[in-house]
């Protein structure tokens, strides 16, 4: 399989834009994509009932709060969100973020829980 940016259409997700590169694929091993996060952009607290998320920064700053606890992530950094983990994410900076992320299982937005605040 390949392929190029410039054939995806991000999926806008409360400003958060989302290319996710193997969404087309009928395997459920693990998806992966990139994810944009603009200035002051955040994503809300959920939890999956279906799969670990690996998260990696490739450019800026973003706070994960994981189980209630705050972990500044910048370039180079990973962090792990086991399935059944609360956890949410924000950049505090106006210079936009870019982050990877491996769903695994892949990513099934059935499975995806989002917590009302």
């Amino acid at each position: 399989m390949y392929k190029e940016r410039h054939e995806l259409q991000p999926i806008d997700f409360g400003g958060l834009k989302i290319f996710d590169y193997t969404a087309d694929l009928s395997d459920n091993k693990s998806s992966f994509a990139i994810i944009d996060v603009p200035g002051f952009c955040s994503h809300k607290t959920a939890y999956s009932k279906q799969s670990d998320k690996y998260y990696y920064v490739i450019l800026g700053e973003v706070v994960f709060t994981i189980e209630g606890k705050e972990y500044m992530l910048k370039e180079g950094d990973f962090c792990l969100i086991e399935k059944g983990k609360k956890f949410s994410y924000v950049n505090n900076s106006e210079k936009e973020a870019r982050l990877v992320l491996v769903h695994t299982p892949n990513f099934n937005l059935e499975n995806e829980i989002f917590v009302e605040e």
